[in-house]
């Protein structure tokens, strides 16, 4: 069987632009999500998460005294 044929999704090349963003206004809304506690919790999730992948290393034994 043959493959049906691929349609082109847009026929152009893709549109990039540019967004610019008013600094003041994003240091304010990083200051609101650094005081709520959702930031708080993330990285409390982090942390568990780092803890979980952290890697174990089993207890040494002693050698016995002779």
């Amino acid at each position: 069987m043959n493959p049906p044929p691929a349609t082109p999704a847009s026929g152009g090349p893709p549109v990039i632009g540019e967004v610019r963003y008013s600094l003041p206004q994003l240091l304010e809304e990083l200051a609101i999500e650094r005081s709520s506690g959702s930031f708080s919790m993330e990285k409390l999730d982090q942390n568990e998460i780092k803890k979980l992948f952290k890697s174990r290393t089993p207890p040494r034994r002693v050698k016995p005294k002779k």
